[in-house]
């Protein structure tokens, strides 16, 4: 199989989701003597029709599909095909996967919230099984036989009765002057039956990637290309309040130096203010920056300390705020409690750090603009570039390439819309070229938080209250001039929606004033969250002197479903998916617990220093738990072994959801032991690496993946492993030690 970019191949424009279904198209120039046959004439030109979103088959027997959705090591680009290859009943080796440009007839082409395979699971099998149903049509047509009598597999069309055959390919012309079928006269695939769903089938683009034969967002080139760097105000909202660009200018390999906009209120996606260096390679661009001679209006952020910040959400969450969710009297609940555990927890800001900063490629041409950007969101680009531009999003063109790592922050589309300014405003195609340290200190960021519990329990250690409080900096801010609080899809991140039986319950939830740009990250507000939540949990099985494990077991309850609204009067959005169908349900909370216990053994004598964690959390509608163990001699920390229970309904590829879960413990460990962004006067203190570490090799522990497939629609899997890993390491480190740790990182008190 060979993966490659749509501007290889411009064989297909696009219908979409909104047409009225499914149709083939020929993807080759080969005669088609089938089609000829029929029509009773010479062979016809079977040059490349204009009719399919997802799939064309050309004569020679070749299956074209398309990605629409973006690659960046998640595996959508190969689970996508999976699934429409499935029911199509193609032969692998046949396939050509052809990454999609930017277009709104897809659908939400946004990869971020682990949505890839959950939200278009259904549709692609239909739209595999509606292809193939067209090609079993088209040979009735031609053996003039009832549909019944023919039958489609394995890239080939049977007559049952006379045993001849067709092959796909020499039936893709009449296929496509075939009715579209309803779908409800589609009939998809047993599971018994699948060839791909569930198998570990190898990325499409495995061998490209190996060999360096790829395109990510730095690799595009076109002639008369402008590399730009930019340095950008510290501050955000501050501004250029004097430029000597002179010595700049004066570097061989240095074209101009152009001013960008003033950063706009709110920031949304725009440029931030500053001065972009253009040049014909990134050396002399990055010579040229450094040789600029800048004084900065700092602006009104200028006053902003993080450290400060999170002292004020601390102060916030001692005092009651707005309640967003509440069941029963938490008030008499714990005048009624035999113990009462209080406890405060904080996480820092922090930042994605993709080991691919920000890449984007712009050529503007009159009102029209074509960009190749690693992207995760081309149609927020179409959009903002449109805006930025004063065209029509019709007349912006955006190539996906790959991205090395996301995480959220490629969602944003604002280097693209640098690139797109920058090749207006100079009259050339430009690639803005973001460097580790603008991608540090310049991007969108976590929002740092603070966090308050307490509890009440009985005489049988039962929960009978609890009262929880939050207040960070809502991602709302980013796209909004007011203030208008946190917001509801934030708290439903493992805020307002415990799975624990509990007689009483008050969640209050105040917002903080924000900054610099907040940002969806990796799992976004699940990040503090569920630290809060778990590594609580863990406190309270301490207090009743219980394993951690067993308590959970406990206070999970009874087996139901719960809805947060009608539990705890809490509007849940479930991530945007009906509780019908993606129910919050305590059995499987329970299947991944009795997992984890099968794998470790939670009460085995272990040497001091030595120690266990748990933490279960459900995110983007799956079900995941981390035990953790560590070691912690004089002073030093070692990770020895993590192990990963998911539960995320059918399991597309069971290889990339084992290498999505070791990710996200990397990421996860990353965050907990050294993840800290610090904000003085407004400006963002780390730079690189040195200062804002990600876990290396020899910090890596032993890591154990355990799937838990089973029939249920698929749920998220880029994000969910992150949130349990923090509460599961400051567990294990109690195990170890005997300190609570309710601050993050963890390098604050230990070396790791």
């Amino acid at each position: 199989m060979k993966a490659v970019q749509l501007n290889r191949r411009d064989f297909l424009k696009y219908s979409g989701f909104g047409a009225s279904g499914l149709l083939l198209g020929c993807a080759t120039a080969k005669t088609n003597m089938l089609a000829s046959t029929l029509q009773g004439a010479a062979p016809v030109d079977t040059s490349p029709e204009t009719l399919n979103l997802f799939v064309s088959i050309g004569s020679d027997n070749k299956i074209h599909l398309i990605n629409h959705r973006s690659e960046m090591g998640q595996g959508s680009k190969t689970g996508i095909t999976q699934i429409i290859a499935d029911e199509l009943d193609v032969d692998w080796q046949n396939i050509e996967v052809i990454q999609g440009l930017g277009n709104y007839d897809y659908g939400s082409q946004n990869t971020d919230g682990s949505t890839s395979i959950r939200s278009f699971y259904s549709k692609m099998r239909e739209m595999g099984a509606s292809a193939k149903r067209m090609l079993e049509s088209a040979a009735a047509q031609f053996w003039q036989v009832d549909l019944a009598q023919v039958e489609a597999k394995n890239q080939v069309v049977t007559n049952k009765v006379t045993g001849k055959q067709l092959t796909y390919g020499d039936l893709a012309e009449l296929a496509a002057k075939q009715p579209v079928p309803d779908v409800k006269l589609l009939t998809l695939k047993n599971e018994s039956d699948f060839k791909f769903i569930g198998k570990p089938v190898a990325a499409v683009d495995l061998d490209d990637i190996v060999t360096g034969n790829t395109v990510f967002g730095i690799d595009h080139e076109m002639p008369g290309l402008l590399t730009a760097v930019i340095v950008r105000c510290p501050v955000i909202h501050g501004k250029v309040k004097s430029l000597d660009d002179s010595t700049a200018r004066k570097i061989p390999g240095v074209v101009d130096v152009i001013q960008m906009p003033e950063t706009t209120l709110p920031v949304v996606f725009n440029p931030l203010n500053g001065v972009a260096v253009l040049a014909t390679n990134t050396w002399a661009a990055m010579k040229g920056r450094e040789a600029l001679k800048i004084e900065w209006d700092l602006g009104k952020n200028q006053d902003y300390n993080s450290k400060d910040a999170l002292a004020i959400m601390a102060e916030t969450v001692k005092k009651p705020t707005k309640v967003i969710g509440k069941k029963g009297d938490v008030d008499a609940g714990f005048a009624k409690a035999k113990t009462v555990i209080e406890a405060h927890y904080s996480v820092p800001f922090e930042v994605h750090a993709p080991m691919e900063p920000p890449m984007s490629t712009a050529m503007v041409t009159g009102d029209t603009c074509e960009i190749w950007a690693s992207s995760q969101n081309p149609q927020a680009i179409m959009k903002h570039t449109a805006n930025l531009l004063g065209t029509t999003e019709d007349k912006i063109k955006v190539h996906v390439t790959l991205l090395g790592g996301a995480f959220g922050r490629k969602a944003k589309a604002d280097y693209s819309l640098e690139a797109a300014f920058l090749s207006k405003a100079s009259g050339k195609p430009v690639k803005v070229v973001w460097i580790r340290e603008d991608d540090i200190q310049s991007g969108y960021f976590h929002a740092g938080s603070a966090q308050y519990m307490k509890a009440g329990l009985d005489d049988n250690g039962s929960i009978i209250s609890w009262l929880q409080r939050v207040s960070y900096p809502s991602i709302f801010s980013t796209f909004s001039p007011k203030d208008k609080g946190i917001q509801g899809f934030e708290l439903g991140m493992g805020y307002g929606d415990l799975p624990f039986e509990m007689e009483n319950y008050q969640a209050e939830a105040s917002s903080a004033r924000a900054a610099v740009r907040i940002g969806w990250m990796r799992s976004v507000c699940n990040i503090q969250q569920a630290f809060a939540l778990h590594s609580f949990v863990d406190e309270l099985a301490h207090s009743q002197n219980i394993s951690t494990p067993k308590f959970l077991k406990a206070i999970y309850g009874a087996d139901r479903k719960i809805n947060p609204k009608e539990e705890y009067n809490f509007k849940y959005f479930n991530y945007n998916e009906p509780l019908k169908k993606h129910a919050i349900e305590i059995s499987r909370y329970q299947a991944v617990l009795d997992k984890l216990t099968q794998e470790v053994n939670f009460d085995e004598k272990l040497p001091a220093g030595q120690g266990w964690g748990i933490a279960i959390h459900r995110s983007f509608v799956s079900y995941v738990g981390v035990a953790t163990k560590v070691e912690v001699t004089n002073g030093q920390l070692k990770v020895l072994d993590v192990h990963c229970a998911i539960d995320c309904g059918t399991v597309i590829n069971p290889d990339r959801v084992t290498s999505q879960m070791e990710g996200a413990m990397i990421f996860g460990l990353s965050l907990a032991l050294m993840g800290k962004v610090d904000i003085e006067n407004g400006a963002v203190v780390q730079s690189n690496f040195h200062d804002y570490q990600v876990l290396r090799m020899s910090q890596t522990p032993n890591i154990h993946v355990h799937l838990i497939p089973n029939g249920n629609y698929p749920g998220g899997v880029g994000e969910p492993g992150v949130p349990p890993l923090a509460p599961s390491l400051a567990n294990a480190v109690f195990a170890a030690t005997g300190e609570r740790y309710r601050t993050l990182p963890l390098n604050k008190y230990l070396s790791v």
